[in-house]
């Protein structure tokens, strides 16, 4: 079973906590099913370490999150040894498994000849259906787990690309902190435009900047959204404001030979647009020894 108690979500967002009916039963006969002990099994779930539950009732009622992964891939093999379909089998995994512990399970999985696997790492969603009992929750109102941007640096440093689009400019800037590129503002010029959508476009990509989500899965995303607007124009250089984006994401790799997202500023190891040489930090800016060439980031 999932757990001995368990909440459900469901669509319009009640919350309903479920006991097995069977483990009330069986508590009843026990003479263990007082309120104070069903309330603490509501709290956690399952019954390891809850005080008061007989051993009987403990090794016939154990939860899916009791039972090692491995056991479980074992499980689903013992099925699938006499069953000429494939066998399906959810391995629930704590929240804090890790790739390896995936790819063990995978190969176990292969080794012993299933068909298929499905694994869950408890919490890897925002969201779930199922929730072990009420004590799973965190601030926020939902399991921890997510990604999560790193802090943002005081000090950041880029540069600012001026783009046509079918409205008329967008400036594009890019900014790296020492851990690499960490964040992307636009503006629009006088003629308008969408001001609202771009700087949400701009927050949502640097919060995926900062929480190490992959630079070409962003602009791949970005890059081909078209505009009417901008298709219309004959001075647009660009498809749409986040094309435009992707763009100027991609040639502020380019320029400064960054490869994934990935700065190394110690030694100012950025390269030099104009003659290729290394670029060095010089008072808020980059600067070329070789030919003087400099970038400073936005005031």
């Amino acid at each position: 079973m999932f757990a001995v108690a368990y909440e459900r979500r469901i669509l319009d967002g009640e919350r309903l906590l479920e006991v097995h009916p069977e483990f009330l039963k069986a508590s009843a006969k026990s003479g263990v099913a007082d309120e104070g002990l069903l309330e603490e099994i509501a709290q956690h779930g399952c019954l390891s370490d809850i005080q008061g539950v007989p051993d009987e009732l403990m090794s016939i009622f154990v939860s899916a999150h009791e039972v090692s992964p491995e056991w479980h891939v074992r499980m689903q093999a013992a099925f699938q040894e006499f069953t000429d379909n494939a066998v399906s089998k959810t391995v629930n995994l704590p929240q804090d498994a890790t790739v390896k512990d995936v790819e063990a399970l995978y190969l176990l999985a292969y080794q012993l000849d299933c068909k298929g696997v499905t694994i869950y790492r408890y919490g890897s969603r925002s969201k779930q259906v199922l929730y072990r009992g009420h004590a799973e929750e965190v601030a926020g109102g939902e399991v921890s787990g997510g990604l999560r941007p790193r802090e943002r640096q005081k000090v950041t440093i880029g540069t600012t690309e001026k783009v046509k689009i079918g409205c008329g400019n967008l400036y594009v800037t890019v900014n790296s902190d020492e851990d690499g590129i960490c964040e992307v503002f636009t503006a629009l010029g006088r003629a308008g435009g969408c001001p609202s959508q771009s700087e949400a476009t701009s927050r949502l990509i640097s919060l995926g900047l900062r929480a190490g989500i992959d630079i070409d899965e962003i602009t791949e995303q970005l890059k081909g959204i078209r505009c009417m607007s901008s298709i219309r124009s004959k001075q647009a250089e660009v498809l749409s404001c986040p094309d435009a984006i992707g763009r100027a994401i991609e040639k502020y790799l380019d320029v400064h030979g960054i490869d994934g997202g990935q700065a190394d500023f110690e030694g100012g190891n950025m390269h030099c647009p104009e003659c290729g040489s290394m670029m060095e930090h010089e008072g808020g800016c980059i600067v070329c020894r070789s030919c003087g060439f400099s970038r400073c980031g936005p005031s």
